[in-house]
């Protein structure tokens, strides 16, 4: 893979690395990264020889901060018909069942959550916290509300998705209410993550991915219904650009982390 994503595996490990390397823009996802990252998940269903992956993000700021907003997203007029490029990203929505693992260190907020809401799970390190941008903006977190709610529990996708830019939560309080599995030191979570990497692709391949559909089977339903709605609500709650944009200008620079 070229651009905006790096993929490695290591000769015998069974281990694929895939790297957004993006960090002088904190790992924003453009179009170029969002079609890299679709390929990336198609390309792993047909290879045998990669039996667990491991997601991480370049750099120590930030695992991923969502869309990249200088990228140029064409909308049509229609509400009924409007395009979001993250909806690909994930290994799930290309119909990859290899256990995919999330390593995050720093900032992951708003469109990461597509990312982290189809790892099977989360390990971060001390320094890292989440958040969600969109209501601060003037926009619906739909999507990602969705994704989010398959982790924590009622209250604290609310809490994370209402609050916006004023609240951050800590890699601590994330693992406290189930959204990451384990924290790390600073700089060690990826360590971690391929650790249980190592071992996923040391089991019989049919036998993990069997798995994996049958966890993400448990939560198909609900899942599939929220998403069904995401994108009338969006279209229905979205301020007009030229008005989220006069909002991102002048956004707020204090926050909290609990």
């Amino acid at each position: 893979m070229s651009g905006g994503l790096r993929v490695s595996v290591a000769d015998g490990t069974g281990v694929a690395v895939v790297t957004l390397d993006r960090p002088d823009r904190l790992n924003a996802i453009d179009l170029a990264l969002a079609a890299e990252l679709a390929a990336a998940w198609r390309s792993f269903r047909h290879d045998d020889s990669v039996r667990a992956v491991v997601l991480t993000g370049a750099g120590e700021r930030a695992f991923c901060t969502g869309i990249d907003r200088s990228a140029d997203v064409p909308q049509p007029d229609s509400p009924h018909m409007a395009d979001d490029p993250l909806l690909t990203v994930g290994p799930k929505a290309n119909g990859l069942w290899t256990p995919v693992i999330a390593a995050v260190r720093g900032m992951a907020c708003g469109g990461a959550f597509y990312l982290l809401g189809e790892a099977d799970f989360v390990i971060a390190d001390e320094t890292a916290v989440f958040f969600d941008p969109h209501t601060t903006y003037g926009m619906v977190s739909a999507y990602e509300t969705a994704l989010l709610a398959q982790r924590m529990p009622a209250g604290e996708v609310a809490r994370l998705a209402l609050m916006g830019t004023a609240e951050r939560v800590s890699a601590r309080r994330a693992y406290e209410v189930g959204l990451v599995s384990e924290v790390t030191a600073p700089g060690e979570a990826e360590a971690a993550a391929l650790r249980c990497a190592a071992v996923l692709a040391s089991y019989p391949a049919t036998a993990v991915q069997g798995t994996v559909r049958a966890c993400w089977a448990a939560q198909e339903a609900t899942r599939s219904r929220a998403l069904a709605h995401a994108g009338d609500l969006v279209a229905l709650g979205n301020l007009p650009a030229g008005r989220q944009a006069e909002l991102f200008a002048a956004r707020r620079r204090e926050f909290r982390t609990r």
